[in-house]
């Protein structure tokens, strides 16, 4: 595997468009075509983290949190900050950063850290992104149908769920009368034709257009293939960030607080309650800082917000609406690396490779509890 397979894979299942306008994802560091035969997992890259793939071997670092989140003015041995750049290349470790589109996609952080606290029917808390789908027709010679059809499926067209390669086709007969600077793949110059064609239909999502276009001029015969291209009003996909749902039976505010202490693993967690005797049953959630997006969880009729970095005036907004609201830290987030870790392996016994994958093991969490 060389890190561009990686890559492919892992953005087939978490899409780069997913993220949020500006966020600084994707390969931070590294070359495309170098060899991975080691992925190290991890929340932050730090020095430590840098040590620690450096002594393991690592090829390719895995993190949710970018590596270079703001410009550096400059890169030196002096600041270990930077050091830490000029240790990676060195040593040729690849970084590759998933961040908010983590927290936006299907089965990503958010979707795991509902089904550890045993929240059910989700949805999302805060839309962000309405992905369109378009429906592509076009006219094939009978011959090179499947051909046209295969090369669509190639590059994602025809995905409808859990099916790969979807499309549907029609008979008929295809007329025209190629002119003298005609190159025609069938027929003669200045003579009527009647091809038996086939009608072929697959839909796909809109950031496939250019290449779902450019691969019916690559394998479509015809010197002047016909391409109808059109919005599927039937089909769109809603995505967002962090989750609401809700807990089987209502329970004591004190008791989802001890579930929320021990499925993070965090030994306190800040509250604001205005009644610490409530039941609580539907929650609403969003890792890292999320205390931005409170206003939906009134919205969503929350009975409790779980996210990290409660600003102290914020805080006093939330308790004056009414808003219950855990702040477990915003290093909760390290859930998702055995998480990724499992995710990861599962790719690899389906194609077979040849790859270790491992967690970091660096506590990479600046505030300790006293």
């Amino acid at each position: 595997m060389i890190v561009a397979d990686f890559i492919e894979r892992f953005e087939a299942y978490c899409p780069p468009s997913l993220a949020e306008e500006g966020d600084p994802i994707g390969l931070q560091i590294g070359d495309r075509n170098a060899v991975v035969k080691k992925i190290l997992v991890t929340l932050d890259v730090r020095p430590q983290v840098v040590a620690e793939a450096i002594a393991a071997g690592v090829d390719l670092i895995f993190a949710k949190h970018p590596l270079i989140f703001r410009p550096a003015k400059t890169i030196t041995t002096d600041n270990p900050q930077t050091k830490m750049y000029l240790d990676l290349i060195q040593h040729q470790i690849a970084v590759y950063v998933a961040h908010t589109n983590l927290d936006i996609v299907p089965n990503g952080l958010n979707d795991w850290f509902c089904e550890a606290l045993e929240i059910q029917e989700t949805d999302y808390l805060t839309p962000t992104h309405t992905k369109k789908f378009y429906k592509l027709q076009t006219f094939v010679p009978a011959s090179h149908t499947t051909i046209l059809r295969d090369a669509l499926a190639n590059v994602g067209a025809g995905v409808l769920g859990a099916y790969q390669g979807c499309a549907f086709t029609s008979a008929g007969t295809g007329y025209f009368t190629p002119n003298v600077e005609a190159k025609p793949f069938s027929g003669t110059k200045n003579q009527p034709s009647a091809v038996p064609e086939e009608k072929l239909e697959v839909s796909f999502p809109e950031e496939l257009l250019a290449m779902v276009v450019e691969t019916v001029w690559q394998h479509h015969p015809y010197e002047e293939p016909v391409l109808d291209i059109f919005l599927d009003e039937g089909k769109r996909e809603n995505y967002g960030l962090g989750r609401v749902g809700n807990l089987a039976t209502p329970i004591p505010l004190a008791d989802f607080i001890q579930r929320v202490k021990k499925t993070f693993a965090v030994p306190t967690v800040k509250v604001i309650a205005n009644d610490p005797q409530q039941m609580v049953q539907r929650i609403a959630i969003c890792g890292g800082s999320g205390e931005k997006f409170y206003p939906d969880a009134i919205r969503q009729h929350a009975d409790v917000y779980i996210t990290g970095d409660v600003y102290y005036h914020t805080a006093h907004d939330m308790e004056a609406l009414g808003l219950t609201v855990i702040d477990p830290g915003h290093y909760i987030e390290s859930f998702c690396k055995e998480k990724l870790v499992r995710l990861f392996n599962s790719w690899q016994l389906e194609k077979e490779e040849d790859l270790t994958i491992v967690a970091s093991k660096v506590n990479t969490n600046p505030f300790s509890f006293q």
